[in-house]
């Protein structure tokens, strides 16, 4: 494995910026238009890319993993994010609504079957999307990964990462009143869910910044601050997924259900240092996934950016494209 003294030289690893040949709104019901782009080749292979979170929305550095000579790149803003309509929206918004609208961003573009790619949120969305649709799916690319269990919303908003960042996490709880702090999730939910537009930035943004502050192996443990519309959709999203645990029926609904994927090859590729969604959760998948590919990266966190990881997909993708 190469080791990389900067995040620059993870650059020489990732195709040119693309333009995209094609944009367009899709009407996917419920009062919801989500943004959909692709770039690449036309007839390449097909690729569809699902972003983190919930409500992250994808970006230009996302096409860039994917060679546009071989590639035909899918991105979407999932619902309420990004370039997506209504912005912030949660009604209609839950993971079985997106897991309908991949499936008719797959038919409306005509295609038959693709690899899906995903990290952290869009590493759960693709394990779920994989598992109702096995024979969609020729490929699942995943990084960061991300389970929708209690354990893994306990670490990161009850404490546990809270043992390495206390000065982080003081600076997350710090907005809430001592006694609401026994659940982080419930608190903010309050807060961003209060109808007042302005109390829901100023509480969107610690949320949002929590986060950020630790994507990155070399992360100081401050996040910044985001624009007020993007932390907004952010922050809500994040806690109406998170407050109704990812609307799954089971405590373990991914790993109970792994059986469904069992033709279905997998690459994954984890931060060893990742503290956002630590490694347990990646080997727990990689153990009950035999045709799962488990790449540990050494020196590394939680974000697409670290050049380990940035390396390791971008391999990953080339790979695919010899078989």
């Amino acid at each position: 494995m190469d080791k990389f003294p900067s995040q620059k030289s993870a650059v020489q690893y990732l195709f040119a910026p693309l333009e995209p040949f094609d944009r367009r709104m899709l009407d996917v019901g419920d009062g919801h238009q989500i943004y959909v782009e692709q770039c690449g080749r036309r007839d390449g292979i097909p690729v569809v890319v699902l972003h983190g979170g919930p409500g992250g929305g994808c970006s230009p550095a996302m096409r860039r993993y994917f060679d546009p000579d071989i590639y035909r790149i899918v991105l979407f803003d999932q619902r309420g994010c990004g370039r997506s309509k209504p912005h912030a929206e949660v009604s209609g918004n839950t993971t079985w609504h997106l897991v309908a609208d991949i499936e008719q961003i797959r038919e409306t573009l005509g295609i038959d079957r693709w690899v899906v790619f995903g990290g952290s949120w869009g590493a759960t969305l693709a394990l779920i999307y994989g598992q109702e649709h096995p024979d969609r799916v020729m490929h699942l690319v995943l990084r960061g990964v991300f389970l929708m269990t209690q354990p893994e919303l306990d670490w990161f908003y009850g404490g546990g990462v809270a043992r390495f960042w206390p000065d982080t996490w003081a600076r997350f709880q710090e907005p809430i009143p001592e006694a609401e702090r026994g659940d982080m999730i419930a608190a903010y939910h309050r807060r961003l869910f209060s109808g007042d537009r302005a109390q829901e930035i100023t509480f969107a943004k610690p949320w949002s910044a929590w986060e950020n502050a630790l994507a990155t192996v070399h992360s100081t443990g401050v996040g910044g601050d985001s624009p007020a519309d993007y932390a907004r959709a952010f922050a809500r999203l994040e806690n109406h997924y998170f407050i109704n645990a990812g609307f799954l029926d089971e405590e373990d609904h991914i790993l109970g259900r792994m059986d469904r994927l069992a033709d279905v090859p997998g690459t994954i590729v984890q931060g060893r240092y990742d503290m956002i969604c630590p490694p347990a959760s990646a080997h727990r998948l990689a153990q009950s996934w035999p045709g799962a590919d488990l790449r540990m990266i050494p020196v590394a966190g939680h974000a697409l950016s670290e050049p380990g990881i940035s390396r390791e997909l971008v391999e990953a993708m080339k790979r695919l494209s010899r078989l």
